[in-house]
């Protein structure tokens, strides 16, 4: 196994980079998982025996537990940089997100459940220095290799290689900045700012102050990743080699199971950043579902970041937003994205169902950073996604939007209360 080389990593500015970076990784493959998880099939009238059915959610019940991990590294990587002074790093380019963003092999993309989907996660999280291919259709694509030689003023890309790379290279240049400017002087960001186990479940979740507590959030996000020295059965790398295999065996002895639905990523409206070619929604109910999941999730994200950007709210109104921002994840995300991989993308393309995109419109993003205003906002919105809900639940085969309905206003109510 080759040992990747050290990453120059000698200013905040580069370590603050490299962390967005982390953040950004850390949300693609959370989104990467779920999308997966939407695709799976859930009832009979799919096409599946009660058998095949139970295996599906043992499946899904991997998937689940993965991807509650990463929101955990996100929110790790996110205390890292409010640690060293920075802001949340929330945004993303669009999917699919191609080596001109990363380092050459380092590509994400929305890809229903199934082996081609397995193959790609495994070489996301597979250990650092491990020689795996990806998934096909993840061809690598060349790019200039970038000058670090640690004396630029701004920030350069690095060339890491897996995400357990790009988080040691983090580590080392933490330590080569304490050793530089001492511990008060690295770590200047409040603790108050940080996610931690008081407001959501993760009892691993702990502030950034020292080295130490540094180290320790990387070595999570890295021995939950990719197995610690080498021990990975029960990394996300190893829980995915397993489900593959698992996978393979089933479809094997059943090679007419088909576990997912027949579903592609498509946008309601093609956005700027994407070179790639991409799939537009031309049903106009598929769209308008797939509008409103956008909104919430561009919503949970405004919740998120006004979470790490808290200024003047009360330790209950703190408590609001994580609330806000799970339930709109797990309530909310969750079922309404299993609804709209049933939905058609249109006649154009018969048989097709469309899946989320994630979309985030850049112009239109944006961050909550006054208080008073962040709260009427958030209220306001919320109020907006639950009537759609509401007017969508009215149409046939849409009836279960009616609960989210109600969450959603019960959210509200309970931001304009809090």
């Amino acid at each position: 196994m080759a040992v990747e080389p050290p990453m120059r990593v000698e200013s905040r500015e580069e370590l603050v980079y490299l962390l967005t970076q982390a953040c950004e990784l850390e949300h693609g493959l959370m989104c990467e998982y779920m999308f997966a998880q939407f695709t799976l099939k859930r009832t009979q009238q799919e096409g599946l025996s009660a058998e095949q059915l139970a295996k599906v959610a043992a499946w899904e019940a991997v998937i689940i537990d993965v991807t509650k991990q990463e929101m955990l590294h996100l929110a790790l990587a996110t205390n890292l940089l409010t640690a060293i002074g920075a802001a949340p790093h929330l945004h993303r380019p669009n999917f699919p997100i191609l080596s001109r963003w990363y380092p050459p092999g380092v590509q994400i993309a929305l890809v229903p459940f199934g082996e081609r989907a397995l193959r790609h996660f495994i070489y996301l999280e597979r250990p650092d220095g491990m020689d795996l291919d990806d998934a096909e259709g993840f061809t690598a694509a060349g790019q200039a290799q970038p000058l670090t030689d640690g004396d630029q003023l701004m920030a350069v890309p690095e060339d890491y290689k897996t995400v357990g790379h790009l988080y040691r290279g983090i580590e080392q240049g933490l330590e080569r900045l304490v050793e530089r400017h001492g511990e008060d002087g690295v770590f200047i960001g409040p603790p108050e700012a940080q996610a931690t186990t008081e407001v959501f479940e993760w009892p691993e979740l702990t502030a950034v102050t020292d080295l130490a507590s540094a180290a320790a959030a990387i070595e999570l996000i890295v021995e939950q990743g990719e197995g610690a020295r080498g021990d990975w059965r029960n990394a996300h790398f190893g829980k995915f080699v397993a489900l593959l295999d698992d996978y393979l065996a089933t479809r094997a002895a059943e090679p007419g199971f088909q576990p997912a639905r027949p579903v592609e990523p498509a946008y309601v409206r093609r956005p700027p950043d994407v070179e790639a070619d991409t799939v537009l929604i031309t049903d106009p109910l598929t769209a308008q579902v797939a509008d409103l999941f956008n909104a919430i999730y561009e919503t949970t994200l405004q919740a998120l970041s006004r979470y790490f950007v808290h200024s003047g709210e009360s330790r209950e109104q703190v408590t609001t937003l994580a609330t806000v921002a799970k339930h709109l994840m797990n309530w909310v995300m969750r079922p309404l994205g299993s609804v709209l991989t049933t939905l058609p993308v249109g006649a154009d393309r018969p048989g097709v169902l469309a899946g989320p995109a994630f979309e985030i419109v850049q112009p239109s993003f944006y961050v909550l950073p006054h208080r008073q205003a962040a709260w009427r906002i958030l209220a306001e919105r919320l109020d907006e996604l639950a009537g759609r809900a509401k007017r969508l639940s009215g149409t046939a085969g849409l009836g279960q939007l009616a609960e989210l309905a109600t969450d959603l206003r019960g959210m509200a109510h309970d931001v304009k209360t809090a």
